[in-house]
């Protein structure tokens, strides 16, 4: 079941402490857009359930990217896409709305998200220790 709306929100408020719900609506409709053209097949759609509505249109329908970017690129993209954001900044808008996005998805799907993804990402989902196995080192 999708997670609704304003629980998404709240939660990734809560997680990057913004002022502001718009500031949250912000960093998660950027950072979705990245994630998508990084995620194939039942996978993605499978974490697309698990979202709002608007937000699983977005990662359905994301930004496109000619090759799987590493973390830093990743969130170097994102600084990009944020006005007025830092390398720093996205950093912590990222880790805040994959955080969350790892949170809905469960530790089964999101293990299969970071198997489609660089090997540098856990720590982006909030997954420091993560093998492409699952278990800790």
């Amino acid at each position: 079941m999708a997670m609704r709306w304003e629980a998404f929100l709240t939660a990734v408020q809560d997680r990057g402490a913004y002022r502001e719900p718009h500031e949250a609506e912000r960093a998660s409709r950027v950072v979705l857009a990245l994630l998508g053209a990084h995620l194939v097949g039942t996978v993605r759609a499978e974490l697309a359930a698990r979202l709002p509505e608007t937000f699983a249109l977005i990662l359905l329908n994301p930004l496109q990217s000619v090759e799987p970017l590493n973390a830093e690129r990743f969130v170097r993209a994102t600084a990009a896409w944020i006005d007025g954001a830092t390398e720093a900044t996205a950093l912590w808008d990222v880790g805040a709305v994959l955080s969350v996005v790892a949170d809905v998805a469960g530790p089964d799907l999101t293990n299969q998200v970071l198997t489609q993804l660089p090997a540098d990402w856990p720590p982006l989902f909030g997954r420091p220790d993560h093998t492409d196995d699952g278990t800790l080192p």
